[in-house]
């Protein structure tokens, strides 16, 4: 470990780990790290940010463009959360820096008179995420780049070396003017094939009162709404997609899907 990290290729390096986890139709190389400006939002669709744990101080941003926030807007099994989609690329780039990324929260980025300067705590800096236009950018704060637990590898570390292949592509790729330029087309699901969503399986339901579920004791048996053999519920992000049956595969559940439920009715 060197006793001093090059904060430009330090936040190079954040965006190359965030980039390959973020939804998007074409690969995400990053473009070279710049002054952060509270202005930059105005070039982006949505965002997210999360707090780091592991004593590296702070926290990272990732901001989207309009196609990925259209994309989550109109998924058929209902909208999604933009902090939801990007979690894996924050988790990431909290793990160069040697930190644990938190839940990320959603950024208010069309509310007037915004500041992402706030929200980061100080000065920060901006890497663009170049694909077909810039379609992402990773933000992370001059004080979390000088807490950061891991040092710039050597040129000849693989993770380097990674760096040094996307700016290479940067580099080949047309050149895009400023945040903002025009993005290709949105392309709808084929930005989602990416996201991370919660799947449960619900067997049914019932309503107690405070009294009853205090009196609650092992061994205690709840009847629920649903008779003995009907198929469970299949739910994404708590929206119901297809019913099936529950079974057992070395000795873990699972379910048989058997139905998959029209988006019109599951509601």
């Amino acid at each position: 470990m060197t006793d001093v990290l090059d904060p430009t290729l330090l936040a190079e390096a954040v965006a190359v780990a965030a980039a390959a986890p973020l939804p998007a139709v074409t690969p995400l190389a990053p473009g070279p790290a710049q002054p952060g400006s509270p202005h930059v939002t105005a070039a982006f669709a949505g965002g997210a940010i999360a707090e780091l744990d592991g004593g590296v101080p702070g926290a990272v941003v990732v901001l989207v463009g309009t196609e990925l926030v259209e994309a989550l807007a109109s998924s058929p099994i209902g909208a999604l959360d933009v902090a939801a989609a990007v979690q894996p690329a924050l988790d990431a780039a909290a793990r160069r820096l040697g930190a644990h990324a938190r839940g990320a929260r959603t950024l208010a980025l069309d509310v007037e008179g915004y500041d992402i300067t706030a929200e980061l705590g100080g000065p920060f800096r901006t890497v663009p995420l170049i694909g077909a236009g810039i379609a992402a950018a990773v933000l992370v704060s001059e004080a979390t780049l000088a807490g950061a637990r891991e040092p710039i590898p050597d040129s000849t570390d693989d993770d380097l070396g990674t760096t040094a292949a996307a700016a290479d592509v940067v580099e080949d790729a047309p050149f895009v003017p400023a945040f903002g330029a025009p993005s290709a087309p949105p392309r709808g699901l084929e930005l989602l094939q990416g996201v991370d969503m919660e799947v449960t399986v619900e067997l049914g339901r019932t309503r107690m009162t405070v009294r009853d579920l205090l009196a609650l004791t092992p061994g205690a048996v709840l009847e629920l709404d649903r008779a003995a053999g009907s198929p469970a519920d299949l739910l994404v992000n708590g929206r119901l997609v297809a019913r099936g049956e529950v079974v057992v595969i070395d000795e873990d559940f699972g379910l048989r899907v058997t139905e998959i439920v029209d988006a019109n009715a599951a509601v």
